[in-house]
């Protein structure tokens, strides 16, 4: 089966995702698509096949549903992929707050305890943190594409997980303990990474 000017392919066991930059250039895709099916004794279901437009200007093409052979195919403002939600507009925003309310927050929470340990260093607290809580959080980030409030979130959430882990210091003016300044937690270790990963992995 060839596909015309796809540019890129999906394939996870029965799903399938076809990328293009064009609704025109789809369509014919999934004419293909669907004659391979049926030279193959398969058949495309119609109900489990969307195709979606997605945009960030808030432009989009005025086509609501795409048809061939009698066969309609529903137009969607959003779907799941891999469990992953994709959304018209590219938005990755309720996906990094799911990730970092539930995943992020459960997987801290169950390795809190070493995390924190006074018999442990801070060193083997970060690199616990590195390996066990940033992949839950991160996992698929190559494909993010990121607004600077989603920045700014999981900048949050990074110098949060750093600052229970490196704890408290006493201020050197009142005594009294205190959390540690952003610019303190960059002394001790880049409270960037959670960032730089997703813009640079």
């Amino acid at each position: 089966m060839k596909l015309n000017g796809t540019r890129q392919l999906l394939v996870c066991a029965d799903d399938v995702n076809i990328l293009e930059e064009s609704v025109h250039t789809i369509k014919k895709n999934i004419e293909t698509l669907v004659d391979a099916s049926k030279e193959n004794g398969l058949v495309v279901n119609a109900d489990k096949t969307k195709y979606m437009i997605m945009f960030r200007d808030g432009n989009s093409e005025k086509c609501h549903r795409i048809k061939i052979d009698n066969i309609s195919f529903e137009r969607v403002e959003e779907f799941k992929y891999l469990a992953t939600p994709l959304t018209n507009q590219n938005s990755i925003e309720e996906e990094i707050k799911r990730r970092l309310k539930k995943s992020g927050n459960a997987c801290y929470h169950s390795v809190q305890n070493l995390l924190s340990s006074s018999l442990l260093s801070n060193n083997i607290g970060v690199m616990k943190y590195i390996t066990l809580i940033l992949p839950v959080v991160l996992c698929g980030c190559e494909t993010w594409s990121l607004t600077l409030r989603e920045e700014h979130r999981l900048r949050v959430f990074g110098n949060r997980m750093l600052r229970r882990i490196f704890g408290p210091k006493r201020d050197e003016v009142t005594q009294e303990w205190r959390k540690l300044h952003n610019e303190e937690l960059n002394d001790l270790y880049s409270s960037l990474y959670i960032f730089w990963v997703t813009k640079f992995i």
